[in-house]
């Protein structure tokens, strides 16, 4: 069996990354094609991403204590192919209550392969550099389906949309059934026959993410109704759309290239701020160059953010527990974010969107202030 440290492995866990976080990159079209296409209302919308989102956390809080007693393989594998079977049949579906329940299953399961994922990841060699890597495949990811999608999805109707995520789990379920890596860091399970709890600190960090991903779903969700609503045109919001994708080529590679230039605690401070100021940017904008500004950089925020706090994390946690459950920490965020988001919308506007992330940065910076080592430990970024 491959490990981390060889790329047969590392190609597995870029292929599932991208598929256990296919609402970083999807949440404007899928929130789009469920108000557009499917006739619901913003906050219906909202509601469906969040069922799905939610049943990621559900799954993520109950394997992540598990990480290290399950077979990451079979768990990754067994996760994706039941999420490709559940949007295989949303895309039959028309009504709320049938699509409800499908999207909660492709959470659960999705989110299922996604913890033993990120787990994985947390006990590589250097799992900083290793969740640039995979963050670098998520933004190749973007371009194609942020180029490809919304074009299929107008030509064929919304049950397109299902379809292409049901393509997109498929094929993570093949490759982590092929090429799923055991942990290089093998020895770290066996440290100690109780688990340690987990820290004050480490739950600092992991609210704070939490807090960035309900900033980055409630503001991304409504990009692209929003510029529809605004009268930008399909053609150019797609356009914005796609060049989103090229611009998060670079935060992960960057976040590895300054691994050891840029404190991972100063990072994480200034990272919801810069994305409080661009979510209020985009919804605040009443002409299109400002819009596509803000939407162009606002997902690369938390890319980058997010993987300082990755290896921040991995160094205050090192047995792997607390990165399986970083789908939970995303997605309990991420859950609230696209219902809160579509409420904001239909009672007062796009506008509320822009002002609630900048209350819920403030949150952010408070917590991230907390997650760091206690006074007189030496932590060292690996290697």
């Amino acid at each position: 069996m491959t490990t981390t440290e060889k790329w047969p492995g590392r190609i597995a866990l870029m292929v599932a990354h991208c598929a256990g976080m296919v609402d970083l990159v999807a949440l404007p079209v899928w929130i789009g094609t469920l108000i557009t296409n499917y006739g619901f209302d913003p906050q219906q919308a909202g509601a469906l991403a969040t069922l799905f989102l939610a049943g990621a956390v559900v799954a993520s809080v109950f394997f992540a204590p598990q990480f290290n007693r399950i077979n990451g393989r079979l768990a990754a594998t067994g996760g994706f192919a039941v999420a490709a079977l559940a949007f295989a049949l949303a895309s039959t579906q028309t009504a709320f209550g049938p699509l409800a329940a499908a999207h909660a299953l492709a959470g659960l399961s999705a989110g299922t392969a996604l913890s033993f994922t990120h787990g994985t990841i947390g006990r590589s060699t250097n799992p900083h550099r290793l969740f640039a890597i995979v963050g670098t495949a998520l933004g190749v990811f973007a371009i194609i389906f942020l180029g490809a999608t919304p074009n299929i999805v107008a030509a064929v109707g919304g049950a397109a949309l299902f379809q292409v995520f049901a393509g997109v789990m498929a094929l993570a379920a093949i490759v982590t059934a092929l090429l799923f890596p055991k942990p290089a860091n093998v020895e770290i399970a066996g440290t100690s026959s109780v688990p340690q709890k987990i820290g004050r600190a480490v739950w600092a960090g992991i609210l704070g993410v939490s807090t960035m991903a309900l900033i980055q779903a409630m503001v991304f969700s409504f990009v692209q109704q929003l510029g529809t609503d605004r009268g930008f045109g399909m053609q150019a919001i797609t356009g914005v759309l796609i060049a989103l994708g090229f611009v998060n080529l670079f935060p992960a590679p960057l976040a590895a290239i300054l691994q050891n230039r840029l404190k991972a605690e100063k990072v994480v401070l200034a990272g919801p701020v810069a994305q409080a100021a661009l979510g209020l940017l985009i919804m605040l904008s009443a002409s299109f160059v400002p819009y596509a500004a803000g939407a162009l950089l606002f997902t690369a925020v938390m890319i980058f953010t997010h993987t300082f706090a990755f290896g921040l994390l991995s160094r205050l946690e090192g047995t792997g527990r607390a990165l399986a459950a970083t789908p939970a920490m995303l997605m309990v965020g991420s859950a609230i974010g696209p219902i809160l988001g579509g409420t904001l919308v239909k009672f007062f506007g796009y506008p509320a969107i822009g002002i609630t992330a900048c209350l819920f940065a403030l949150v952010a910076v408070g917590l991230f202030s907390q997650a760091r080592p206690r006074e007189g430990a030496v932590l060292q970024a690996a290697t």
